[in-house]
């Protein structure tokens, strides 16, 4: 019998191994800046584009897709609302730029955070988006709010972002600066059109998921979100993703516009498995029924409740719970939880949105819980209904 070539047989394994290393290798985190209300990615927006219902108090945001003359002439939204563009580059022809203004003097209001901006939305509203000199680069330049109240102490850093970006205010006239940098340069401005208002801002990437879900600067999107009155959004994904959605670009898409055309494609797919199912009667074996993997998870966690509660440790219980919903208030808000007092009660009360008295009440039974010496089952019960309608309502 003739023996396996050496050499081939260490070649054969090198090249599986390698294949299993890239298989396996861990992917790289993509950096790229997309802004699209899809992406997960850290330079995307699918956590704020989620986030944003609840903020405007609005049961969906509709995504646009279509260009702003489109959208402006073809839809003609009813009633007050906001338009909001968020992306590297915002791009408007003469029609466009035309169809929003007049949409804002209406009374809407347009928000704007791009880095370039047209010239002509620049010059017919006072300002323009500027950019420092390459060795005026600083990715550790601070960035806050003008307002007191949401002013932070220490500002926003934005390492990702160069700190080059600024808007120049051509005429002072009906320009309110909401925002700085730390060279004092706005990097976001309200400016009075009309009715309504435009609100420009110049660091798009402080929206992204990367800043939004980082503690530190988790609240500034929120804040500059909050300028927007609580009307219906509309969320512009045009300049991102273009006209059609994903399915919409298929090579069927013409056949589903067509009625004709579409019944044609339904019958040859219902010939086809019709065919398959018949024809492949007495080939196909009989494939056995594989019960799926039963999630015991839930089960575990029940009986570990049921175990504590048996065993009367009611103390130990009532701590445990204090301890884990504390832990999610810190990942959850960036808050310091050492200290539960009026500052924290108030600050929760902001970030979470209850009212502060109901938000009052569960700090005391926090508070009273981690002073008590010895916890009841009525200690237990009034704590854990207490947590669990305040995780109900947020």
């Amino acid at each position: 019998m003739r023996k396996p070539n050496k050499y081939l047989l260490f070649l054969l394994v090198t090249v599986m191994a390698y294949a299993l290393i890239e298989y396996y290798r861990p992917r790289p985190i993509d950096w790229t800046p997309t802004y699209e209300n899809d992406d997960r990615i850290p330079f995307g927006t699918q956590a704020l584009f989620e986030l944003l219902p609840s903020l405007m108090q609005q049961p969906v945001v509709k995504t646009v897709r279509l260009p702003v003359y489109n959208f402006l002439t073809e839809t003609r939204p009813a009633g007050r609302s906001n338009y909001v563009f968020i992306c590297r580059s915002f791009e408007a022809d003469a029609n466009d730029l035309g169809q929003l203004f007049r949409y804002v003097k209406q009374g809407n209001n347009c928000l704007i955070s791009a880095y370039d901006m047209p010239d002509s939305l620049g010059k017919a509203l006072g300002f323009k988006a500027d950019l420092r000199a390459p060795n005026m680069a600083d990715s550790s330049l601070r960035q806050n709010f003008v307002n007191p109240a949401l002013k932070k102490t220490n500002g926003y850093r934005f390492s990702r972002d160069d700190g080059r970006n600024y808007l120049r205010i051509n005429k002072a006239g009906g320009i309110t600066v909401l925002g700085r940098n730390a060279r004092q340069e706005p990097v976001f401005i309200r400016i009075q059109y009309g009715k309504g208002y435009f609100f420009i801002h110049n660091l798009p990437l402080a929206f992204t998921n990367y800043y939004l879900l980082n503690h530190p600067s988790s609240d500034y999107a929120i804040k500059a979100l909050s300028y927007l009155p609580a009307w219906p959004t509309y969320w512009d994904e045009y300049q991102k993703q273009g006209r059609f959605d994903e399915d919409q670009q298929s090579i069927l898409r013409y056949i589903w516009s067509q009625p004709a055309l579409t019944w044609a494609y339904y019958l040859v797919v219902i010939g086809l498995l019709l065919y398959v199912i018949f024809a492949g009667k007495r080939t196909q074996r009989i494939i056995p029924v594989m019960e799926p993997p039963r999630n015991t998870s839930l089960d575990f966690v029940k009986d570990v409740g049921r175990l504590y509660f048996q065993q009367r440790d009611h103390d130990n219980m009532a701590r445990k719970k204090v301890q884990y919903f504390l832990t999610d208030l810190r990942e959850r808000y960036g808050l310091n939880t050492n200290q539960l007092d009026h500052e924290f009660t108030e600050t929760l009360a902001r970030k979470s949105g209850l009212p502060t008295d109901q938000t009052a009440e569960l700090v005391r039974l926090l508070r009273n819980a981690q002073k008590s010496v010895m916890l009841s089952e009525y200690d237990l019960l009034t704590l854990n209904s207490a947590i669990e309608k305040f995780n109900q309502t947020v």
